[in-house]
């Protein structure tokens, strides 16, 4: 006997439009986090002045100061709109309901001019959300065009093993990371962190990407290189536009590795015996002054070593309460050694741990390189 299908209700299917995937986490961030969030963007810009003391001024200076800061933040047409539907709102407040009587049943109904206020809001929301999804449109082209300057695999190097993983906290993101092979046989370990988040850090990385890449191959001297990125982005924007920046120019035959920092968090060494070894030193980040100079060191990694560079973005990583995950945890958990992918896996599943949710503050990128002991080569 075949099954019966029986349609579907109208309800259910409404009901399952608007309560699909919906958590209660999700609907604690949006009273919790975003609600925060918007009031920061729509009084952005307004002139507070000291809060009413009393309950009752303190409530209407903040509707008066949310009202003011949506208006303002909308276009002129769009702004019109909006006080039109709370002018009908507030008629239709004053007016009261509207009663309709068929033979004995009186049905209540509110006021015509609620209808207008309601549709007019509707047709406002309409017409922000639109423009949303066009923005969306733009940034995820952006995104894909952003994917394409990072590696999308790990090199394969006879004698060492490679891992990496990148977050965004928004569609584009500021980190920057790349194995850039050498004439003369070297790879170039590069990672970075532009200033700032979304697009204007996007554009930045891509700037500095490009940069970098040609000054590597015109003449890879660390000092040189460096300068002339850092000529670039001072020209590129303003103050507010800079780049943390490490660069490590390891030569696979002897393990040598020429590297220089600016700004950038020291990338963790770790020695066979467990031992960590900090490599940079202090300085400031690229863009910020036409005159900077990086001083340029060299290590040699040997075999069971472990190099692991990352961006600020993972010990920077807070859970609700806004606590970070820390340098410490990040040394602690690399302390531990393992195969690169093994690390990786274990920093982010630490970092997942301790976020609990909660979503990125900022990009994160992570890139491990790990030289094989004897032990590890295949016969």
């Amino acid at each position: 006997m075949e099954p019966v299908h029986r349609p579907r209700s109208s309800l259910g299917r409404v009901w399952r439009l608007f309560t699909a995937d919906v958590s209660p986490g999700d609907m604690q961030r949006l009273f919790d986090r975003d609600a925060a969030r918007v009031w920061q963007v729509l009084t952005r810009g307004e002139a507070t002045g000291p809060e009413p003391k009393g309950q009752v001024g303190r409530w209407w200076f903040r509707l008066k100061l949310l009202l003011f800061g949506l208006s303002s933040k909308l276009s002129p047409p769009r702004r019109l709109l909006f006080g039109l539907a709370l002018v009908t709102a507030v008629i239709g407040l004053v007016q009261g309901r509207l009663q309709l009587s068929a033979g004995d049943v009186t049905v209540t109904l509110p006021s015509f001019y609620w209808f207008v206020a309601v549709g007019l809001l509707v047709f406002l929301l309409a017409l922000e959300l639109a423009d949303r999804l066009l923005v969306r449109d733009e940034l995820e082209v952006a995104r894909q065009l952003q994917r394409e300057l990072l590696p999308a695999q790990v090199p394969e190097l006879p004698g060492y093993r490679f891992a990496q993983a990148s977050r965004t906290a928004n569609e584009v993101g500021g980190d920057y990371h790349d194995y850039i092979p050498l004439p003369d046989g070297r790879l170039a370990l590069v990672i970075g962190d532009a200033s700032g988040h979304g697009m204007a850090a996007g554009l930045l990385m891509a700037i500095a990407s490009a940069v970098l890449q040609l000054a590597l191959e015109l003449d890879p001297t660390l000092d040189r290189v460096f300068a002339i990125v850092n000529r670039v982005l001072c020209r590129t924007g303003d103050r507010r536009s800079f780049m943390s920046l490490f660069v490590g120019l390891l030569d696979p035959g002897t393990g040598r590795l020429d590297y220089a920092c600016a700004g950038h968090p020291f990338p963790l060494l770790r020695r066979p015996d467990g031992r960590i070894e900090e490599l940079g030193r202090g300085g400031l980040p690229l863009g910020l002054r036409p005159s900077l100079a990086v001083v340029p060191a060299t290590t040699v990694l040997s075999p069971g070593d472990l190099l692991v560079l990352y961006s600020d973005g993972l010990p920077e990583a807070a859970n609700r309460r806004g606590e970070p995950l820390g340098f410490e945890k990040v040394q602690l958990w690399v302390a531990q050694g393992g195969a690169p992918a093994g690390i990786v896996a274990r920093l982010l599943g630490g970092l997942d741990a301790h976020a609990a949710g909660e979503p990125l503050r900022d990009d994160l990128s992570l890139l491990v390189v790990g030289r094989d002991t004897p032990a590890d080569t295949p016969a």
